[in-house]
């Protein structure tokens, strides 16, 4: 049985890149998928008034919904799911993980945010969306938009 480690911080958008993937990148047959859940960060001022606990309780209703929207399509073909909430630094996530389940294939299907740069999974796997031309691009865009828009006024 193949094991894929898949990190996944947007259910909506890990369903889309899984559709795109072809069978040759996820592979045919029973599959071993550890879901890894990246919940979305609080500010460190949140604790002002949530304590410790309820952020938990949340991080934990977060990954059940998550959990709730993949499982269909992660469960095709007697396929087993394992879910892991992620802490701390994700390289070292997926150490642990390689280590407990033996060698095994990394997705990371997080969502890419336009001037963030995704901590990355492992040495070996790019982040998805890591283009250093994302921020400049748009203000460029947003200069060329506010030119025109003065030219056509005069």
């Amino acid at each position: 049985m193949e094991k894929i480690i898949l990190y996944v911080d947007d259910a909506a958008y890990a369903r889309e890149l899984l559709s795109r993937l072809t069978p040759e990148a996820v592979g045919t047959g029973a599959r071993h998928w550890v879901l890894v859940a990246c919940a979305p960060r609080m500010t460190h001022r949140i604790s002002k008034w949530v304590s410790h606990s309820a952020r938990e309780n949340w991080r934990n209703k977060w990954l059940a919904k998550t959990q709730d929207q993949l499982l269909p399509l992660l469960q095709l073909e007697n396929s087993q799911v394992t879910s892991v909430l992620a802490k701390g630094p994700l390289a070292e996530l997926t150490q642990r993980l390689k280590m407990e389940h033996g060698t095994a294939r990394v997705i990371d299907a997080r969502r890419p945010k336009i001037g963030v740069d995704l901590e990355p999974v492992a040495p070996d796997v790019q982040s998805p969306g890591q283009s250093g031309w994302a921020l400049p691009g748009a203000v460029l865009g947003m200069g060329a938009l506010l030119v025109l828009a003065n030219e056509l006024t005069d």
